[in-house]
């Protein structure tokens, strides 16, 4: 997938990638999915995407974000946006497709491989344009989801599609270190429009 001699950049949807583990039923270790990439190539950044809700007094989220700040993924994000759908429901939205093709078209000019860790069809203009740019790309997510949250332009515009669960065993986290208590989902949070995934997030994230 990586050549040794390749500069890469990772660029991780996190809300699309935690829908993707989610469905699969495993959690990422950050520690050992940096460890993976960076004995692949040469790492020049590990950019992680996220929607914040700041009013909150505490997101199950910061520990994560935390973490992953002080441990060479450099963080993006910003602040959802609440409002009321046509149901009456109320929503959270915090899209950061913006924010990744942005970083993204930057980066080309640095780096000779992009791994996007998103299943998202939205991005296959901008694999397009990268890969104009010379750079090749990877797209990380899943088939084995029912459904699939890869979208099947996404696969193809890819230079390679890496199946997220074939992964499992070398960026997993170990059973005994995942969330032992289960936490009631919102409606509809598979949506990634959507950003009511926090709620699931393990608030105690350790990445040992």
């Amino acid at each position: 997938m990586i050549r040794p001699t390749e500069r890469v950049a990772l660029f991780i949807d996190g809300a699309n990638l935690y829908s993707a583990t989610k469905a699969l039923d495993f959690d990422i270790d950050y520690k050992k999915l940096r460890a993976e990439f960076t004995s692949k190539g040469t790492l020049i950044r590990a950019f992680y995407y996220t929607a914040l809700n700041e009013e909150a007094d505490y997101s199950p989220l910061r520990p994560l974000i935390d973490w992953l700040d002080y441990n060479g993924y450099t963080m993006v994000t910003k602040p959802t946006k609440e409002f009321t759908d046509s149901q009456g429901r109320r929503r959270i939205k915090g899209n950061m497709d913006i924010e990744i093709a942005v970083d993204a078209m930057e980066m080309a000019e640095h780096i000779d491989h992009m791994v996007l860790f998103s299943g998202d069809g939205d991005f296959r203009s901008l694999v397009e344009a990268v890969q104009r740019k010379g750079v090749r790309v990877t797209v990380v997510s899943t088939i084995k989801s029912h459904p699939p949250m890869i979208a099947d332009e996404l696969r193809r515009q890819a230079d390679s599609f890496v199946e997220l669960l074939t992964l499992q065993d070398a960026i997993g986290r170990n059973a005994s270190t995942r969330q032992q208590t289960p936490v009631d989902d919102d409606e509809d949070d598979d949506d990634d429009e959507y950003y009511d995934y926090e709620d699931d997030v393990d608030a105690d994230y350790d990445p040992a």
